[in-house]
């Protein structure tokens, strides 16, 4: 039997999840002087947060659904996040190839509206209604970074050379890259600068009311040990787990519903030469992307397909591959193909059940929930976006001080992540500037690391000053003084979590690397590496 042990320490937010809205909760609510206790069962951004499209964007597609305040909340949110954190996050131009053959099935409100008034149409997006979304995407937002949308001539332009003839004329419009597991990482780093207790591979296994105040049972995943501690209040932000803490933990039985909605990405060899990404839309009415991703790769995704169990790890299938490689191949000269495949990922996005019909049509905006047993609070998590991720935070603290009154108003807008204290258009001078300082970098590494760790890539290397004071070298450039650094103050305890979640070094990775990295963990940290702490090289994601 697991040893138990009491731990009366009360804080007032128990917070369960470590994704992007649990970690966000964290920050917001420990800079606002809360004490707060965040508990992931695995690491952090394990599940849906570190298998996204790493888009920051307002949903260009929300607007044939006429989400209008999801798309202005997304596009004002989306800079603002860009000022934040300019080494996670930086600007993208997008290519929207068009062609006036091109037939949509006719599912959205938009479409069907068009169906009415303009029935030749039906089954085609006219070049105008295209027109006119970017124009709302221009304006709705407040955009002031960002460059506005502009017209392309593939046939003169460097972004019309992978496609196929057929497409003459194309749309460019501005998003954002995101490192959207990093992002969830640098949240949690902050709210524990901020006093916050951070704890991965924690599960949470029951809580009862008692008086107005939660106690939980919490169980550390790797010793099997099991603390109980207090929290005046409840946050589940557990993403796909959310109804089944709902139900089996809290033992609570609500109307609320979630609809699990998996969304598979291919990673492939690179399919262009240029950094700009395109967006394709298909016959069935969905769109895709195809990204560059880590230089040498193009990230392609994704899916929307039902997942029906939470605890059933949710895989690219066969037919998700070839209905991306399809997709894309209905566009590029060259068709691409399961050869090109070096790597694949998919994660479950825990929707609000909203009644939709299909999984594309499912609302992506977030929902919050109160409840309470016996007196004592629980504020349920259901959907969001990962834009949205820091306004979500925000509703979630004005629900909290209804329980908890006292509590500071707003403060995370325009505050950035640690290592984003410097201009969007800055990391080009920031990376020139880390050469000079430590000249055994090469170009390509000094890129890596201002984009991982901004102004903290000088905080990390320290005093070095020959390749030799970094320690050991595992391979693609990382070292041992780096995967020190993830373990303190990143929270990294496994192969997984640093070259796959706190990086994408598994990409150029082998076994052997990945097998000496497992020894040090295991060295570093006194136990075994946890997780699957062998990862095979991509080709075995295959």
């Amino acid at each position: 039997m697991p040893e138990s042990q009491n731990n009366q320490s009360l804080t007032d937010l128990l917070i369960i999840g470590g994704g992007v809205n649990g970690c966000g909760i964290a920050r917001d609510a420990a800079g606002r002087g809360l004490s707060v206790r965040l508990v992931e069962m695995n690491d952090l951004a394990s599940a849906t947060s570190s298998a996204s499209t790493k888009l920051f964007h307002g949903g260009l597609r929300y607007l044939e659904y006429f989400e209008f305040r999801l798309v202005r909340e997304s596009l004002i949110e989306r800079e603002r996040l860009l000022n934040a954190m300019p080494h996670i996050s930086w600007p993208m131009r997008f290519v929207l190839p068009y062609h006036p053959d091109m037939r949509f099935e006719g599912v959205t409100p938009a479409s069907k509206l068009l169906n009415v008034f303009m029935p030749w149409m039906k089954g085609r997006r006219p070049g105008w209604m295209i027109r006119l979304g970017l124009f709302l995407y221009d304006h709705i937002g407040g955009r002031r970074i960002l460059p506005p949308t502009s017209t392309l001539r593939l046939r003169d332009e460097p972004e019309g050379q992978p496609l196929q003839s057929r497409f003459e004329h194309a749309y460019e419009y501005s998003d954002c890259w995101i490192e959207d597991a990093r992002l969830v990482a640098l949240n949690a780093r902050d709210a524990a600068e901020r006093g916050a207790d951070i704890r991965t591979r924690t599960r949470m296994i029951n809580a009862e009311s008692q008086d107005g105040i939660w106690h939980v049972t919490l169980e550390d995943t790797l010793s099997g040990a099991q603390t109980t501690v207090q929290a005046r209040m409840l946050i589940n932000a557990a993403g796909p787990w959310v109804a089944d803490i709902i139900g089996c933990r809290l033992h609570r039985q609500t109307g609320e519903k979630t609809r699990l909605v998996r969304g598979s990405h291919i990673v492939t060899r690179k399919l262009f030469g240029h950094d700009k990404c395109y967006f394709f839309q298909g016959t069935d009415g969905r769109i895709i992307f195809a990204i560059p991703y880590e230089t040498d790769f193009t990230l392609i995704g994704t899916t929307d397909v039902e997942h029906k169990d939470p605890f059933t790890p949710p895989v690219c299938s066969d037919e998700e591959k070839d209905y991306l490689l399809n997709f894309a191949s209905q566009y590029f000269e060259r068709p691409v193909t399961r050869e090109d495949i070096v790597w694949t990922y998919s994660g479950v996005r825990p929707l609000y059940d909203d009644g939709a019909s299909s999984a594309t049509a499912a609302t992506r905006d977030y929902v919050l929930t109160t409840d309470q047993v016996e007196g004592a609070p629980v504020l349920n998590v259901f959907g969001g976006k990962i834009t949205t991720h820091r306004r979500l935070a925000e509703s979630a603290l004005s629900k909290i001080r209804v329980f908890l009154p006292g509590v500071s108003g707003p403060w995370t807008a325009g505050v950035p992540l640690p290592g984003g204290d410097f201009e969007v258009a800055g990391a080009q001078q920031l990376m020139a500037d880390l050469c000079r300082d430590y000249p055994f970098l090469t170009e390509s590494w000094a890129r890596r690391l201002i984009r991982a760790y901004g102004r903290d890539a000088w905080v990390m290397l320290g005093t070095s000053q020959v390749l030799e004071d970094l320690g050991e070298m595992f391979g693609a450039d990382l070292s041992e003084r780096e995967a020190r650094w993830l373990c303190d103050k990143e929270f990294a305890m496994s192969t997984d979590d640093i070259l796959w979640r706190r990086s994408k070094l598994g990409l150029r990775f082998s076994e052997q690397q990945t097998a000496a990295l497992a020894n040090w963990l295991e060295d570093y940290q006194g136990v075994n590496a946890p997780g699957q702490a062998v990862r095979a090289t991509p080709a075995g994601h295959r």
